[in-house]
């Protein structure tokens, strides 16, 4: 294992301050949990029903800005500092026509929501709130378009240190608004919607800031804007990226699905599901950090073409991410009972959510397996079998064993869950066994 300290130490370099984002990210959302879980369970279950169905429109176009990442960073680990800024002026401008098509469809969304089976109590918190979270999504997209191309060429910090400031924007607005402090109104999950929109707002400004100020950045964007637009480039960032934001849809969904079929059994459940999905959401966070990083150094050895350094950095990634789920699924299973008591004081929600938290501790380590798995055949720009492998993991394994289990064997709130564990199982192996064949005879 000695040979792979190297690998360890330039992977933790550049993900460090990806997962430090992450983890602001999913703080934030934690901290938005916990304040409107104690503002009341309709509350929690609202904004767990309006997130369930806007993250998923939400990580679409997240995983279209992914495509702009291997692209970039091929060129970049290659030394064509052209090609770079080539790939920067189609890219941003193809994910800013997607996000501007994709919010006209989460708006038309929001005429869906009264048929998705939720009670009035939910429905009517949850409408004016989904649509706040629309309309922060243009300037996130943004926000992420950026974000890729500064990846792409090795920079991970910026984008940590402008989440790390939004993140903290996002929890003072929240404090003040859903709490009704400093005599402003208290207006519960409204508040948090309108934290949500002021902090993304804020992340598109604060990078036009770091552009114009360090010179470097700068540059790259002046020489794009004396680029030409290329058809053929902007149908690569979209082959890469559209099935890259259906692979992600489809594990989004699945656990969007989940979350609608537990609405079906109630408040209680929906609320719980919520409490543990935020605690699993925060480990998963850290490893989608370090599987972000894992996507630039396997691109940036394919510009080198060098496939043995390739296949270590992916193994490397696989070993830190393998050993810190099984570390936080130990602290899941030890403090079972003492974790939700955070996000709410109803001992219903307490008991099943303390159940479902079993669960996530065994879908832990599958989940981190498949998650550097899939970032590394994004690295590699393989994208189109691997998204027809999550669509078999999760909607025709994962999906069809939550529904059985739970309303066919009558096993309540963990039947979804156990739905979960399969799907990501089956995800994690599947995704490895192509990684397997993609790099054999290379290495």
């Amino acid at each position: 294992m000695a040979h792979y300290i190297p690998f360890y130490r330039r992977l933790l370099r550049l993900a460090i301050p990806v997962v430090l984002s992450q983890i602001g990210q999913v703080t934030v959302s934690l901290v938005d949990n916990m304040m409107v879980g104690h503002v009341g369970t309709a509350e929690l279950a609202a904004s767990a029903f309006a997130n369930n169905v806007f993250i998923i429109g939400m990580f679409f176009g997240m995983g279209i800005t992914y495509g702009l990442t291997p692209l970039v960073g091929k060129a970049f680990g290659n030394n064509k500092p052209k090609e770079v800024v080539k790939w920067l002026k189609n890219g941003i401008f193809t994910h800013f026509a997607a996000a501007l098509a994709l919010s006209v469809v989460m708006f038309g969304v929001y005429f869906l929501l009264p048929y998705l089976g939720q009670t009035n109590d939910v429905l009517e918190l949850a409408s004016p709130y989904y649509l706040l979270l629309c309309a922060s999504y243009l300037p996130f997209m943004l926000f992420f378009s950026v974000k890729q191309f500064f990846e792409g060429i090795g920079n991970t910090k910026i984008a940590m240190q402008i989440t790390l400031v939004s993140n903290v924007i996002n929890i003072a607005v929240n404090y003040v608004l859903i709490f009704g402090k400093f005599g402003f109104p208290e207006l519960g999950l409204l508040g948090a919607g309108i934290g949500t929109l002021v902090s993304r707002l804020i992340m598109p400004v604060m990078f036009l800031f770091y552009i114009f100020r360090i010179q470097r950045f700068r540059h790259y964007f002046t020489l794009a804007n004396a680029q030409p637009f290329s058809k053929k480039r902007i149908v690569s960032v979209l082959k890469i990226g559209i099935p890259i934001g259906f692979q992600i849809i489809v594990e989004v969904l699945t656990f969007s699905i989940g979350a609608i079929m537990m609405g079906w059994l109630g408040e209680t459940p929906l609320a719980a599901h919520q409490v543990a999905i935020g605690l699993a959401s925060f480990t998963y966070m850290i490893s989608l950090g370090i599987s972000q990083a894992t996507t630039i150094r396997v691109s940036h050895q394919l510009g080198q073409n060098d496939f043995q350094s390739l296949k270590m950095a992916a193994f490397a990634s696989t070993h830190l991410v393998l050993l810190f789920m099984s570390v936080m699924g130990l602290i899941f299973v030890l403090a079972r009972n003492y974790l939700p008591l955070v996000f709410t004081t109803d001992p219903n929600v307490v008991i099943i959510a303390s159940q479902l938290l079993v669960v996530a501790a065994i879908f832990q380590v599958f989940d981190g397996l498949q998650v550097i798995m899939l970032s590394t055949l994004r690295g590699m720009a393989d994208v189109k079998i691997p998204m027809l492998m999550a669509f078999a993991a999760y909607m025709l394994v994962g999906i069809p064993t939550s529904y059985g289990f739970t309303f066919l064997l009558n096993a309540g709130p963990i039947g979804i869950w156990f739905g979960y564990l399969v799907g990501l199982g089956s995800a994690g192996i599947f995704f490895f066994l192509r990684f397997k064949h993609n790099i054999s005879g290379k290495a």
